[in-house]
């Protein structure tokens, strides 16, 4: 089943030496299932999950032949019906929780607010809404995290609770953009059984936004690779290391591997073609990707 179907996105910025094309066509579809999307900084990978929320202010622009919500194009509503799709419909991790929680706010509190913001319910019962999805992002000590500060919460504990907010309207599609980067091995594992764990049982589709091909490839089921705003490959997860495209081989190459040690990493080369070239894809006759539900 098709949660999401995306065709043709192009994110366009206005600058003094001209229009700077950060997001070029991207095309793709997701079911229940999980999909990254790598990349080296400033491919456009986070942009494209930001524009897919609609979340690209101006001077941007956004433009695509359709942006497909289960049939629905986001394109073609109003700002005042986004806000019923953002974190109802679809919900955004951040890569930082330091920057987006409020830190004069108790964890707690906003929470309940983001519990209020989607149903009509009273304070009491959004307060145990909110213990119970701190419960359910595996933190022990709930009522303890309710009652903290941001900044006395740990990183992977700050995720967590990003994570739970993000639950709180149960939506169908979660886009983390980069939620384990800061976090260390250990911590990394957790939030990534965490988010395996909702999509298996609730039945999401997730958008893994990620620049560590090893990680994507051991978590993921379908990979997207982007250079310079474009995807030039996609392919299964558990085959990225047998990648065609020039750019994913440098990729591969270019990070150290315990399996195959060599004395001297290779350096990363780039060609102004890949981001014109054709796109080497486990895909229909269209080009684009196919989903794979789980």
């Amino acid at each position: 089943m098709t949660l999401l179907d995306v065709e043709n996105l192009c994110v366009k910025f206005p600058t003094r030496s001209g229009v700077f094309d950060a997001v070029r066509g991207v095309s793709f579809s997701l079911g229940r299932e999980r999909l990254g999307i790598v990349g080296e900084s400033g491919s456009g990978k986070s942009l494209t999950g930001r524009a897919i929320l609609r979340l690209i202010r101006h001077p941007g622009v956004v433009t695509a032949n359709h942006i497909s919500l289960e049939g629905e194009n986001l394109l073609q509503l109003s700002e005042r019906q986004m806000r019923k799709v953002r974190g109802q419909r679809i919900s955004m991790v951040m890569q930082d929780p330091k920057f987006s929680l409020n830190p004069v706010m108790r964890v707690g509190e906003q929470i309940v607010e983001a519990c209020l913001q989607h149903e009509k319910i009273s304070r009491n019962a959004a307060k145990l809404k909110a213990i119970e999805m701190l419960e359910a992002v595996s933190i022990r000590d709930s009522e303890r995290v309710f009652n903290a500060y941001p900044h006395e919460m740990s990183g992977g504990m700050g995720q967590r609770i990003m994570i739970a907010m993000m639950l709180i309207p149960n939506p169908q599609i979660l886009i983390a953009d980069e939620p384990t980067s800061a976090l260390d091995v250990s911590v990394q594992t957790q939030v990534l059984g965490i988010m395996d764990k909702l999509v298996r049982e609730r039945g999401m589709g997730l958008i893994f936004i990620s620049h560590d091909l090893n990680l994507v490839s051991a978590f993921c089921d379908r990979v997207l690779i982007m250079y310079g705003g474009r995807v030039v490959e996609t392919c299964q997860a558990d085959k990225l290391y047998e990648a065609k495209h020039p750019y994913t081989q440098g990729l591969l190459n270019s990070m150290p591997r315990l399996d195959t040690p060599v004395k001297r990493l290779q350096v990363l080369k780039r060609d102004a073609s890949w981001m014109d070239g054709d796109i080497a894809s486990d895909s229909d006759a269209s080009g684009k990707a196919i989903g794979r539900s789980v």
